[in-house]
């Protein structure tokens, strides 16, 4: 029997302890120091003496024909992987638990079964077979080429991806999969990082489509090592408000495909079905003529997105005013409200100001500025903002207008929901920026953009 070590491992910043801590000395996180089992190598057999496998090749020599992607009858899904799923990649998707990881993988597997394509081998370490049938009979999903399976053994589930031989292999979840090479627990560092490095390797040698569902930790990360991100193609986070129906498959890497895609599912009784124009679904319940009440143009990956932006600011009941923001960074509300009250006079050091995004939607990019300083000071004057009228823009400390990435783009979407009116910073080359039917009106700062966009009584 080979010769093992133990060490410990914080998950989050990698500092190793010969012993267990409960606190790591490095980052100061409580709980992170993992156990890690490791075989030492046997005498005589040197990685040096094994003779290479692979061959260098120039560049020119090498094939592009990468293969055509498969087709994933899931359209917002398809779009998120970049237009479908490569042969050979490996895609790792998180998300909370019960957000609907599961419903979604089984829904692709079945429509991927029901296809043109080879069979799909489910492994679930998670549910019995009779469950995940279950579930299957609930979404009205039937599918003569899907195999199920509940194993968590790694050598057993290489053994039924040899007999079946599918075209894509899905694992749930790759923190309860082990091997029997590793002596520590299931979901251990060591666990996570070598099942995964097989997977990948099964993957590019065979061609065969793996995805993987990942836990997340409290903060919203994956659990596990850091390097697990690093050895998959593509990394996707399933994402959404427990109380709202909407759902959120964002990528945030992807080795085939643009990043920041997202998709945009709604969660009912038949599972996660495609919300083709996120925009309108957004804007639906909306209230025409109130103030505090805005319409941002942004731009998730490729695709432009219109919401609602909420605020609302009330006289403060304690010494300190509150800041609240739910769908936006709360460092960026400080940061407008600050110049809101130096630039434009507003006096919100004594009132409480809460922001919301409508539909769950977590808005990073600063082109959403404009739009939450707009609500703020409608609120703050008791100014509804005009129906017809979408904003667009990001704002400097100084209270200036800055321009923002594909105009024409966000121009287009907002034409296309019938929004007459856009306001956006005024740039050097303002002749180009036009859209059929649609209004475009610049604006330099704060001040005049809120003569357009808050009209006096």
């Amino acid at each position: 029997m080979a010769k093992t070590t133990t060490k410990y491992v914080c998950q989050n910043c990698g500092r190793q302890s010969p012993r267990p801590m409960g606190r790591c000395p490095s980052c100061g996180e409580y709980n992170t120091m993992v156990e890690v089992v490791e075989a030492a190598t046997p005498a005589g057999r040197s990685q040096a003496a094994r003779p290479p496998r692979s061959k260098p090749q120039r560049l020119s020599e090498i094939s592009a024909d990468a293969g055509a992607r498969l087709p994933l009858p899931i359209g917002e899904f398809a779009r998120v992987l970049g237009g479908g799923i490569v042969p050979g990649s490996v895609v790792l998707i998180g998300g909370e638990p019960g957000i609907g990881k599961s419903t979604l993988l089984i829904q692709a597997a079945a429509a991927l079964a029901n296809g043109s394509g080879g069979p799909v081998l489910y492994t679930s370490g998670e549910e019995s077979a009779h469950q995940i049938r279950l579930r299957a009979d609930r979404l009205g999903l039937k599918a003569g080429s899907l195999y199920i399976v509940t194993e968590t053994n790694l050598g057993d589930i290489l053994e039924h991806v040899a007999a079946i031989n599918p075209q894509i292999l899905i694992v749930d979840s790759i923190q309860t999969t082990y091997t029997d090479e590793i002596e520590s627990l299931a979901g251990s560092i060591s666990q996570v990082r070598e099942c995964a490095n097989r997977l990948r390797e099964l993957a590019k040698s065979t061609g065969i489509g793996v995805f993987l569902v990942g836990h997340v930790t409290k903060e919203g990360a994956i659990a596990g090592p850091r390097v697990l991100e690093h050895i998959v193609d593509t990394v996707l986070y399933l994402e959404g408000d427990p109380f709202q129906a909407y759902r959120l498959l964002r990528s945030v890497k992807n080795r085939f495909g643009a990043t920041s895609e997202v998709g945009v599912f709604e969660m009912q009784g038949k599972g996660l079905v495609e919300v083709t124009n996120p925009s309108e679904a957004f804007l639906a319940e909306r209230m025409v003529n109130a103030s505090g009440s805005a319409i941002a143009v942004t731009l998730e990956g490729t695709r432009p997105l219109l919401v609602e932006v909420q605020a609302l600011s009330s006289p403060t009941a304690f010494g300190n005013a509150r800041r609240t923001a739910n769908g936006i960074d709360i460092n960026r509300l400080l940061l407008l409200t600050a110049v809101l009250s130096r630039r434009m006079g507003l006096r919100l050091a004594e009132q409480d100001v809460f922001v919301n995004v409508i539909g769950g939607l977590k808005i990073d990019e600063p082109a959403a500025d404009l739009a939450v300083a707009t609500a703020i000071a409608s609120s703050y004057r008791d100014i509804p903002v005009p129906a017809d009228l979408a904003i667009v823009g990001e704002i400097g400390l100084s209270g200036e207008l800055r321009a923002v990435s594909q105009l024409p783009i966000r121009l287009n979407e907002a034409a296309k929901l019938g929004f007459k009116r856009i306001l956006v910073p005024r740039t050097r080359r303002q002749d180009e920026v036009k859209a059929a039917g649609l209004s475009v009106l610049p604006a330099r700062n704060l001040a005049e953009a809120f003569k357009i966009a808050l009209p006096e009584k």
